[in-house]
C-alpha cells in the first residue's frame, strides 16, 4: 500500500475529511485572540515606555533646577514611585507578551496536532492538551494583565493625589502673598 492509498484509508470519505479540516481550522479562532492580546499589549507596552521616558524627563528637569517647582523633594519623590510603578508594568506587560506568543505557537501545533491525530487515532490525545495549554496561557497572560491594570490604576491614583496637593499648596501661597 502506497503513503495515498494510506491516507484514503485513514480518512474514509469527504464528512470525514470535512470534520479534519474543520477541526484544524478551529484554533485558527484562538490565534486570532493571541493575536490580539499581542497588538493590545505591546501597544499598551509602548505607552509605558513614553511614559516612563516622559517622568525620566521631567526627573532631569527638575534636578537641574531647569524649572522652578513647589514642593521639589516631595516631587522628585513622587516621580521616582512613579517610575517604579512604571517598571513594575512594563515587566508584567513583557510576561503577559512572552505568555501569549506562546499561546500562539501552541494553538498552532495543536493544529497540526489535530491533522496529524486524524492519520494517527492513537495520537488523538495531542491536540487536546495542546488546546488546553494554549487556553491555560490566555488564562494567565490575561490574569497578568489585570494585575497590571491594577497597578496603572494605582499609579493614576497616585498621581491625581499628588496634583491635588500641589494646587493646595500653590493656592495657599497666593493667599499668604495676597494677605
Amino acid at each position: 500500500m502506497n503513503f495515498a492509498e494510506w491516507v484514503v484509508g485513514m480518512v474514509q470519505s469527504l464528512p470525514a475529511a470535512i470534520g479534519v479540516l474543520t477541526a484544524m481550522i478551529t484554533p485558527a479562532l484562538l490565534i486570532s485572540a493571541s493575536g490580539t492580546f499581542i497588538l493590545s499589549t505591546s501597544q499598551r507596552l509602548g505607552r509605558v515606555v513614553d511614559r516612563t521616558r516622559k517622568l525620566a524627563e521631567t526627573i532631569e528637569e527638575v534636578v537641574r533646577g531647569e524649572t522652578v517647582v513647589s514642593l521639589k523633594e516631595e516631587r522628585l519623590q513622587w516621580l521616582f514611585s512613579q517610575i517604579d510603578r512604571q517598571m513594575r508594568r512594563a515587566r508584567l506587560l513583557q510576561i503577559s507578551l512572552s505568555v501569549f506568543y506562546v499561546s500562539a505557537v501552541i494553538f498552532v501545533a495543536s493544529s497540526v496536532a489535530i491533522g496529524l491525530a486524524a492519520l494517527f487515532a492513537r495520537f488523538a490525545w495531542v491536540p487536546v492538551v495542546l488546546g488546553l495549554g494554549g487556553a491555560s496561557c490566555l488564562l494567565v497572560g490575561s490574569t497578568v494583565l489585570i494585575l497590571e491594570a491594577r497597578i496603572a490604576i494605582t499609579s493614576l491614583d497616585a498621581e491625581t493625589a499628588f496634583l491635588a496637593k500641589l494646587v493646595r499648596v500653590q493656592q495657599e501661597s497666593a493667599l499668604t502673598r495676597e494677605g
